[in-house]
This record gives C-alpha cells, sequence and structure tokens, in this order.
C-alpha cells in the first residue's frame, strides 16, 4: 500500500539513510549533498519541501521509503511544475514509484492550477522512464549531452503530462 503524506521530523533519519546509499542518489541531481548530513535533512523537512515545492512523503506499508515534489514554475511558466521523486534502494522493483507518481499527479492537477507537469532523467534511469510512461507521461524530446556528472556527459530525457 502506498500513501502519500506531509513530510515531517519523524522522516529525518531514513531520510538521511536513503541519501547516503550510493544505489538511492546514482541518478539524483548533484545538488543533493553528499554526504547526506542532519542538517541537509531538516532544511528539507522545515524549508526545501515546502518553499515553491509541493513535496511529499512517500510511504510503503506504513514506512517512509521516499519523497516525491513538484517545484512550481514562476512568470509565464505559472500553471507548470517540474515533478521530481525517489525511492529508497531497499524499496525499489515493489511498483512504488509509479503508484505514487499517479497519486501526485492526480494529487496535484486537482488541488492547484498548475496544468502541466514535466520531468527530466537522465539517459541511464532506464526504471524512472517507465515510471512516468506508466504514470501516463509523454516523452518530449532527448537533449543531447545535456547533463554532465561524474565525469561523464548524458542525454536528457524530458517527459510532460497535461492536466485532462
Amino acid at each position: 500500500m502506498v500513501n502519500l503524506r506531509e513530510i515531517n521530523k519523524e522522516d529525518k533519519d531514513l531520510l538521511i539513510q536513503y541519501l547516503n546509499n550510493k544505489n538511492t542518489i546514482q541518478h539524483l541531481s548533484s545538488k543533493i549533498p553528499h554526504p547526506y548530513k542532519t542538517e541537509d535533512a531538516e532544511w528539507w523537512i522545515n524549508i526545501g519541501s515546502k518553499q515553491d515545492n509541493i513535496g511529499r512523503a512517500i510511504e510503503y506499508s506504513g514506512t517512509f521509503c521516499g519523497v516525491i515534489s513538484a517545484s512550481e514554475k514562476k512568470f509565464e511558466y505559472s500553471h507548470s511544475a517540474e515533478v521530481g521523486y525517489w525511492i529508497g534502494h531497499e524499496y525499489w522493483d515493489k511498483g512504488i514509484a509509479t503508484s505514487a507518481l499517479s497519486q501526485f499527479t492526480a494529487y496535484v492537477f486537482n488541488q492547484t492550477e498548475i496544468i502541466r507537469l514535466s520531468a527530466r532523467v537522465c539517459s541511464e534511469n532506464k526504471a524512472s522512464m517507465k515510471v512516468l510512461e506508466k504514470a501516463g507521461y509523454s516523452l518530449e524530446g532527448i537533449f543531447e549531452k545535456a547533463t554532465y556528472k561524474n565525469g561523464n556527459y548524458f542525454n536528457e530525457h524530458h517527459f510532460a503530462k497535461l492536466r485532462p
């Protein structure tokens, strides 16, 4: 059973544990600090998950196992947001991300004025591309050598879903 809820201070220890696992973070943005420390988790819980963000904790069978959020855009892009998510490595391959993304997408479209959700995925992250496709997102384009991480260039796949 996958449930979305507010992120809270009780998530801190697992947040630190998950974001210090190299498998969990291998395809995440390098803007996430590594090593991930107590102060990083406290900042995300108290500020980052709320600052121009719609952030939710992902629970699987009652246990916090990941995060999903939408970063709201501004000005002429004000009715758009970029969605991002991660699941702790020990919870992979259980359909959690697809369920969470489907629930979150419906929530954002029903509770906000956002009409477009988009996601950018590194070419190496095939699992995340499958999650987006299963949740009804469409591939809009591939940007060649758009990202640089750990000494390598990667293509970036752009997905989006529009409010029905």
